[in-house]
């Protein structure tokens, strides 16, 4: 009765230590995979203005009543971050947070686009805790950059020239935009294209 309970008792502990080491094996390629596969940007689907042309001008304002003009010079050398979302979109509304904290980290001023009845927009503006006063309803602002889908962002310089864009469905997207404005590249797939012609 002992030698088989002994006999049982290592098997199961052979078993672990095998079951251990093909866990640390399948971590490893995990991490290989990971070195591999590139970054994952935000998707620039826009036919409309392009990276490194001038922001369209447009006036616009906000939900508090004051008056502000997208895609002009920023008097105070600040880039622009003018996130498309809707109230309806679930994406959306995950995604306001991110962008809120990335403006704070990379010292940018958020500006929330969106259109449809201004109600939905009041409730919404309540919910993501957003500033009356950056939150924009405009179906013309949409028109001027040729919004496909939601959410958008796109990235505006102080000088009112457009940098970045692209669809913003995660952190790692938005946070692209700003890499793609450092390397002074329209996209991260257009620096790893960039990349990869080098090296051929």
């Amino acid at each position: 009765m002992m030698d088989a309970l002994l006999v049982s008792h290592a098997l199961l502990w052979g078993l672990v230590l095998v079951l251990g080491g093909l866990v640390l094996v399948l971590a490893r390629q995990v991490g290989v995979l990971h070195e591999r596969i590139a970054p994952a940007g935000a998707l620039a689907l826009s036919s409309g203005p392009q990276v490194g042309e001038a922001a369209p001008t447009v006036p616009v304002t906000a939900l508090d009543g004051s008056a502000l003009e997208i895609g002009a010079t920023h008097g105070e050398g600040r880039s622009t971050l003018l996130l498309f979302a809707s109230p309806r979109c679930s994406i959306c509304k995950g995604i306001v947070p991110t962008a809120r904290r990335l403006a704070r980290e990379f010292g940018v001023d958020l500006r929330v686009a969106s259109d449809g009845p201004e109600l939905e927009h009041e409730r919404f503006v309540r919910d993501q805790r957003l500033d009356r006063s950056h939150y924009i309803v405009s179906q013309a602002l949409g028109l001027a950059y040729q919004i496909p889908k939601l959410p958008y962002a796109v990235l505006i310089d102080s000088d009112g020239v457009l940098r970045a864009q692209g669809l913003v469905n995660t952190r790692e997207h938005l946070e692209s935009l700003f890499e793609a404005a450092d390397l002074g590249v329209a996209s991260i797939q257009d620096y790893l294209q960039l990349a990869e012609g080098g090296r051929a």
